[in-house]
């Protein structure tokens, strides 16, 4: 198995990757309120992704020290969602609530695209 860290940078950089053609898409292209939400959707997500990845390794020290193990953060997760939900209906002229959505995925979808690469070169 390989190290929770090695897999984070991977998907850090895939994930900024796709940022860059957000933002690119963003200026270039008369769809912004699309691309913006897609930025805005994406950030969190790469946020949800860290707290998980922070979440896991402490609790992965916690089990090794014998110590109780405390949660993943699914709560912190659903309400940074939340929180980007809220910007949305804040100023629903500059964000698109659908590509904030999809945006919000963009980390579980680059998780799955990375295994399945991961496992095609195995």
């Amino acid at each position: 198995m390989q190290d929770l860290s090695e897999m984070f940078k991977r998907y850090k950089k895939y994930i900024f990757f796709l940022l860059s053609i957000y933002v690119v898409g963003w200026g270039f292209t008369d769809y912004q309120a699309v691309f913006l939400g897609l930025i805005l959707g994406t950030t969190f997500s790469l946020y949800n992704l860290f707290v998980m990845v922070r979440k896991n390794n402490r609790f992965g020290q916690a089990i090794t020290e014998g110590k109780r193990a405390g949660s993943l953060g699914t709560f912190s997760r659903m309400a940074s969602a939340g929180l980007a939900v809220l910007i949305v209906y804040q100023y629903p002229e500059h964000f698109h609530l659908v590509s904030t959505v999809l945006g919000l995925m963009t980390a579980y979808v680059v998780i799955m695209i990375d295994f399945f690469f991961q496992n095609l070169r195995k």
